[in-house]
C-alpha cells in the first residue's frame, strides 16, 4: 500500500532518506475509503485489529469487518444529522468503537475530536462550545455520564449523546443497538459532500495547563504524514501485530494506533484495560499476543525494567520505540541488557507527525532523540529566528512554510488568531520545544520553553537532571521542575518515586543530591528533593511537570 503514496520506499542511508523522501498525495484522499476499504477489497480476510481487555477477552477484526462496521456507523451518524464539517466528540477509551467511529466520521467528512474520559464538566462544556459539537459518543462510565449531564444544556449545539455498552440513560442513544439498525452499505459521498484534502478531519485539544486549551486542527492528508512514523520509525511489518500503549483520547493514538500503521498493513492491538497500567499484565499480554513491534512512553519502560524480564518470552519483538518525553539513557541501557533490544526514540507533537527520530540507517546515541525527519524543513533557531550553531540550545522550528506545507503539520489553532500569530511567525512554525544539535546531526532534547529552569543565571533542562537521578538504584521515576526561590528566582526541584525496598529520608535526599553532582554539572543538582508515591500523569503515561510546578507556586 505505501508504494502508492511514496516516490521511493527504500533508501541506502539517512542522507539518501533525507534528500529523496517524497510523498505522492492523491487528490481528495480519504483514509477510510482509500486505505481501509481498499485493503478490504484487495483481501477480505486481511487482519486489522486485535482487541483484548484486562480480563483476557479477545476479539479479532479484518479490514473487511472494519469497512462494514464503519459503513453502519456512518449511516447511523447521518441518520442523526451529522454531515460534512460537523464536529463530533469521541470519548471511547480503547473500545473497538473508537476505531469504527473515527473511520465512519472520516467517510462522512465530519471532524473527529478524540478526548480522554478524565474530562471534568467545565472541560466538556468548553470543548462543546469552542467547536460547536453536535454529538458526543462515549463509553458508559457513571462519572463521565454525570459530568456530561451537568453541562449538557449549556452546550449550545449539542444534540445527541450516544453511549457504548451497559445500561443506557433515558436521554441518551444506545450506540450499539442503534448502529445495528443501519445498512452495511455506504456510498462514497460525491459533489459538495465529498471530502477534499484541505477539509478539516481531526482536532485535538491541548492540555491547557497554563490557559484555556488550544484546539489543534488537521486536514485529510494528515494520515499520510504518519507513513514516516510507522514505516521508518516504528518499522511496523505488514500482517504483524503492533502494540502501542495509548488511550484513544490522545494524539499518540493517531500516531501509533490507526493511520500510518494501517497504511502499512500492520495489525493494531487494542489494549483495553480501562486506563490501568499493570507492568506484569502488560508483560503477560506481550508474551501471549507476540507482537513484532512495541511503542510506549518512557514511564512504561521505567516500570518494565524493574521487573525480572527473563521470566517472559519477548522474542517476538523486533523493534521497540518510545515517545511522549525524552528517554533517559539509564532506561535504554537496562532494557537492552535485559532484552537485547534498543529502544529508539521519536519526537513530535499533537500538532505534527514524527519530526525527529532514530531512523534505521543510524546508530543510536542513548539520550538523543535522533535526527530530523525528511518530511519537514526543520531547524533549531535562537530568539531572533537565526539558525543556532551546533551545541547551542534553541527552539525547534519548521521553516519555509510558503514553499512546503508538510503533510502532518496542523492547519491552525482553531479560532485563535493570537496563538496562530505567535506560533506561525516569520514563515515558521515554532514547536516551543528547545534542543541542541551535535556535530553528527543528532538532536538532544532540553525541554519545553516553559519547563527550562532559570537559576542564578543558568538555564537548566530537566531531562539531564532526571537522567542523572535515574542512575541511582533508589529512583524508580522522577520529575524535575522549577520551584520558586526568593533569592535565586527559581531552584531545581526533584519529585521522586522510590523503587521497592527504599524509604525516603533526609539522608537519602543528601545522597541523591551528591549523586547528581557527580553525574552532571554540580550547579544542576536539585536543591529540593520531595518523595512521593506517584507522579501526576496523563492517561498515556506522560509526566505532568506543569502540575507540579503550579502546585509549588501556590504554596
Amino acid at each position: 500500500m505505501i508504494e502508492k503514496f511514496l516516490a521511493r520506499t527504500e533508501f541506502d542511508s539517512y542522507e539518501d532518506f533525507k534528500a529523496n523522501y517524497r510523498l505522492n498525495i492523491p487528490e481528495n484522499f480519504n483514509f477510510a475509503f482509500d486505505v481501509i476499504d481498499e485493503w478490504a477489497r484487495l483481501d477480505p480476510k486481511k487482519p486489522a485489529l486485535v482487541w483484548v481487555d484486562g480480563d483476557g477477552h479477545e476479539e479479532r477484526l479484518t479490514f473487511h469487518d472494519l469497512m462494514l462496521r464503519s459503513n453502519q456507523a456512518a449511516n447511523f451518524f447521518a441518520h442523526y444529522g451529522i454531515q460534512k464539517g460537523d464536529f463530533v466528540l469521541l470519548i471511547l477509551k480503547q473500545r473497538i468503537e473508537a476505531w469504527v467511529c473515527m473511520l465512519a466520521l472520516h467517510k462522512l467528512g465530519a471532524v473527529v475530536i478524540p478526548a480522554t474520559f478524565q474530562l471534568m464538566p467545565h472541560d466538556i462544556e468548553y470543548r462543546c462550545n469552542k467547536a460547536n459539537i453536535r454529538m458526543i459518543c462515549c463509553v458508559n462510565e457513571p462519572e463521565l455520564l454525570h459530568n456530561i449531564a451537568q453541562v449538557r444544556t449549556q452546550c449550545h449545539k449539542l444534540e445527541q449523546v450516544a453511549v457504548v455498552g451497559g445500561q443506557i440513560p433515558s436521554d441518551c442513544l444506545d450506540f450499539r443497538a442503534e448502529v445495528q439498525k443501519h445498512s452495511t452499505d455506504f456510498a462514497r459521498p460525491a459533489g459538495a459532500q465529498a471530502t477534499c484534502n484541505d477539509d478539516l478531519m481531526l482536532a485535538y485539544f491541548s492540555s491547557g495547563t497554563t490557559g484555556m486549551p488550544k484546539m489543534i486542527v488537521h486536514n485529510y492528508i494528515y494520515p499520510l504524514g504518519h507513513i514516516t512514523t510507522a514505516h521508518y520509525w516504528h518499522q511496523v511489518q505488514e500482517g504483524q501485530l503492533h502494540f502501542v500503549s495509548a488511550d484513544s483520547g490522545w494524539a499518540k493514538f493517531g500516531w501509533g494506533k490507526i493511520y500510518g500503521q494501517w497504511i502499512c498493513g500492520a495489525v493494531i492491538v487494542a489494549y483495553d484495560t480501562e486506563g490501568r497500567f499493570e507492568p506484569l499484565h502488560l508483560l503477560e499480554t506481550l508474551q501471549r499476543l507476540r507482537p513484532a513491534t512495541f511503542c510506549a512512553p518512557p514511564t512504561v519502560y521505567r516500570f518494565l525494567i524493574k521487573e525480572d524480564l527473563s521470566n517472559y518470552d519477548l522474542s517476538s519483538l523486533k523493534k521497540c520505540t518510545t515517545a511522549g518525553e525524552p528517554l533517559n539513557p539509564e532506561v535504554f541501557y537496562q532494557f537492552k541488557r535485559a532484552t537485547g533490544l534498543e529502544i529508539t526514540e521519536g519526537f513530535g507533537q499533537s500538532e505534527t507527525t514524527v519530526i525527529i527520530a532514530n531512523f534505521p540507517w543510524m546508530p543510536v546515541k542513548p539520550g538523543s532523540t535522533g535526527k530530523f525527519s525528511p518530511l519537514y524543513d526543520l531547524d533549531i533557531v535562537d530568539e531572533n529566528g537565526n539558525s543556532c550553531e551546533d551545541g547551542i540550545v534553541g527552539t525547534i522550528v519548521v521553516k519555509n512554510l510558503d514553499k512546503q506545507r508538510p503533510a502532518g503539520l496542523l492547519v491552525e489553532y482553531y479560532k485563535d488568531d493570537a496563538v496562530n500569530a505567535e506560533a506561525f511567525a516569520n514563515n515558521m512554525y515554532s514547536t516551543g520545544d528547545t534542543a541542541w544539535r551535535d556535530g553528527d546531526g543528532y538532536i538532544w532534547f532540553v525541554g519545553r520553553n516553559d519547563d527550562v529552569i532559570k537559576c542564578s543565571g543558568y538555564r537548566i533542562g530537566p531531562f539531564e537532571v532526571e537522567s542523572a537521578l535515574l542512575t541511582h538504584p533508589a529512583v524508580l521515576e522522577c520529575a524535575v521542575t522549577a520551584a520558586p526561590d526568593p533569592v535565586r528566582g527559581q531552584v531545581v526541584k526533584a519529585t521522586v518515586v522510590l523503587a521497592r525496598g527504599w524509604e525516603g529520608s533526609d539522608l537519602l535526599k543528601k545522597e541523591l543530591q551528591n549523586h547528581v553532582k557527580k553525574e552532571t554539572a554540580p550547579y544542576k543538582y536539585p536543591r529540593i528533593v520531595e518523595f512521593v508515591t506517584e507522579l501526576p500523569k496523563t492517561i498515556s503515561g506522560k509526566i505532568k511537570r506543569k502540575e507540579i510546578r503550579l502546585a509549588d507556586q501556590d504554596k
